[in-house]
């Protein structure tokens, strides 16, 4: 029998829910005007400040808007990439998208991804940074990736998990990271409140049977 404390995705992004379910966790994937925030950066705010905070904030808006049943436990997660000092966040337009993927041609960047995992007691936050080296894109290159309408809605104008892995030369640190759930360092948060993925939760109570 699976004791598990009720799990909450605060996020809309398809590719955590798919992270997160091919680990093997249980979870209900919140609407996302039930986590939505203004994702500003604020003066002087580095990367790594901005995406913790940005990650709990949407922790803390999904437990105080959300009906959630007692004892239940949110995830939420933020992604940027950073780039000589700027935080590229998810494009607005198409122009932008371009200037982000001109910047990152032929350079190495950094993404920086945030998780929080809360509940109504405590709150606890782990950040993961991968290095990221982009080979060169050509005009050309970047007009037919933006044509597919991927880049959109991707920090840093691009999807490692999609058409934009055949751009990727190399990575340094966690693929999931990049995708936005660092998995390793997720599981073992969640650990920490004891949310363990069915097929280990279902072993663990048979042994207490």
């Amino acid at each position: 029998m699976n004791r598990s404390k009720p799990l909450f995705l605060a996020s809309s992004s398809p590719r955590r829910a798919k992270l997160l379910a091919d680990m093997g966790f249980d979870f209900q994937t919140l609407p996302a005007d039930a986590c939505s925030i203004d994702e500003t950066p604020q003066e002087n705010e580095s990367a790594w400040i901005l995406v913790e905070r940005l990650a709990r904030s949407k922790a803390a808006m999904a437990l105080s808007k959300a009906d959630l049943p007692d004892g239940s436990v949110v995830l939420a997660g933020d992604t940027v990439v950073i780039h000589q000092g700027r935080i590229f966040g998810k494009p607005v337009d198409e122009c932008e998208a371009a200037a982000m993927l001109s910047a990152l041609s032929g350079q190495t960047h950094a993404v920086v991804t945030a998780i929080t995992v809360a509940d109504h007691l405590r709150c606890a936050s782990v950040i993961v940074q991968t290095d990221v080296t982009m080979m060169s894109l050509g005009e050309a290159q970047i007009a037919a990736y933006l044509s597919t309408g991927e880049p959109l809605g991707k920090a840093g104008a691009y999807a490692l998990q999609g058409m934009a892995a055949r751009f990727v030369e190399r990575i340094c640190g966690s693929w999931g990271a990049v995708v936005g759930l660092p998995q390793c360092e997720t599981a073992q948060l969640l650990a920490e409140f004891g949310i363990h993925p069915v097929w280990l939760q279902t072993q663990r109570d048979s042994i207490h049977e």
